[in-house]
């Protein structure tokens, strides 16, 4: 890895990947996963809808900057943003 890989902006390291790979080697208690449930929770009563925003490199790289500040994702920072400004 190039070291550029994050998850909610906290970098992914090589000890977590090899981690991760030993406990999918060792298996996974299918019955815990279904318990839990799939896919992302839910953020509401109704299915979230997906909108496809386009931005420049120096807006993108102003809002990974200050995700990386709150250790936040690009998404929660957009939807505070617009809950903001809908205020």
């Amino acid at each position: 890895m190039g070291g550029e890989e994050t998850i909610n902006g906290v970098p992914v390291t090589e000890e977590q990947i090899s981690a991760w790979a030993t406990e999918a080697e060792v298996g996974y208690d299918v019955d815990a996963l279904k318990r839990r449930g799939r896919g992302r929770p839910g953020r509401g009563a109704e299915p979230a809808q997906v909108v496809a925003l386009r931005l420049t490199a120096d807006e993108l790289a102003a809002l990974d900057a200050r995700a990386a500040r709150e250790h936040k994702s690009r998404s929660e920072l957009i939807r505070e943003a617009i809950a903001a400004y809908a205020a």
